[in-house]
């Protein structure tokens, strides 16, 4: 767990870390509450089967902006190193910024595209992630809102910075192993066991939404009637919307006897085909064709509609 503060030691080990394919990173940042927050730390591991710490570089950059921009130069905008964080749009604020910065993956963005079947969890905050993933226990985070712009920090500080990167590197390595066991190429899929895990779920999918869907029209209903607006599990909520609508020649001559500079493309729908008849040909109409796929389960019956005898 080398720690690093001059700026001879710190421009030595980004030399080195440029090197490097991958490297898992976090950041602390002093004043992070204020207008003026400053990079405090950069955290940096290259070795993610480190478990103890010898391979997390902790980099001391408060009140050093060429040092930073150092780390930037050298790794941040080099491509041929992959940049993985923890929520990467914060991160990269204070290391350069989103139209230089190249080839970062965000391991908050890969747990959200997971779907919630395979991962169920309440959050995707990194103790979240490495607990439920990783089996780490006795995550303590209180060390985040510490002061992070006083020197020299403490050992409870400079535990919890190496530890985090650690966290991030299983933690990506955790979801890298779901991600490839739920996205299979589509070529060498099994359609029959699909099939069966579809069966599988279906009626019983039916019928939790199906109750889920009056469940809440019951409890919606019951706390208007008895004007409760929170209970320990939901809060009633309204929202007004407003709808601007104009009779349509109307607009037209608005348009032509002000002048107004209105052009835009309308969407012919069957019912304003219908209106337009013949006359629908004299218009330099545009045609966007596309093609939808679903599937339709095979013993899925078709609804029946009773026809009217009126």
């Amino acid at each position: 767990m080398p720690y690093l503060t001059s700026a001879k030691e710190i421009s030595a080990c980004i030399a080195v870390l440029a090197t490097a394919k991958t490297l898992w990173i976090d950041t602390e940042v002093a004043d992070y509450n204020s207008r003026r927050p400053r990079l405090s730390l950069i955290q940096v591991l290259a070795n993610p089967k480190d478990m103890t710490g010898d391979n997390t570089y902790l980099l001391d950059v408060l009140e050093q902006p060429d040092t930073v921009a150092d780390f930037i130069a050298k790794i941040m905008v080099n491509p041929e190193i992959e940049k993985i964080f923890h929520n990467a749009s914060y991160d990269i604020k204070f290391l350069g910024g989103k139209p230089k910065v190249q080839n970062v993956t965000c391991t908050l963005e890969m747990a959200k595209q997971i779907p919630y079947y395979i991962l169920p969890l309440p959050n995707y905050q990194l103790k979240t992630l490495a607990t439920e993933l990783c089996k780490f226990r006795d995550i303590d985070k209180q060390e985040q809102t510490s002061d992070w712009g006083k020197r020299p920090l403490t050992e409870e500080q400079i535990d919890y910075a190496y530890l985090d990167c650690i966290y991030l590197a299983q933690v990506h390595r955790k979801l890298l192993e779901l991600n490839h066991k739920i996205n299979l190429s589509p070529e060498t899929e099994d359609l029959i066991a699909l099939g069966e895990r579809y069966r599988q779920i279906e009626k019983d999918w039916k019928l939790l939404n199906s109750e889920m869907e009056h469940l809440e029209a019951r409890i919606k209903k019951a706390m208007q009637a008895q004007n409760i607006s929170e209970t320990p599990d939901f809060k009633l909520s309204s929202y007004q919307r407003s709808t601007i609508k104009v009779a349509f020649a109307e607009l037209v001559n608005l348009v032509e006897n002000e002048g107004i500079d209105l052009d835009f493309t309308v969407t012919l729908t069957k019912a304003i085909q219908k209106d337009l008849g013949r006359h629908i040909k004299h218009l330099p109409v545009k045609v966007e064709e596309s093609t939808s796929w679903r599937i339709i389960p095979k013993n899925q019956e078709p609804e029946i509609e009773e026809e009217s005898n009126g």
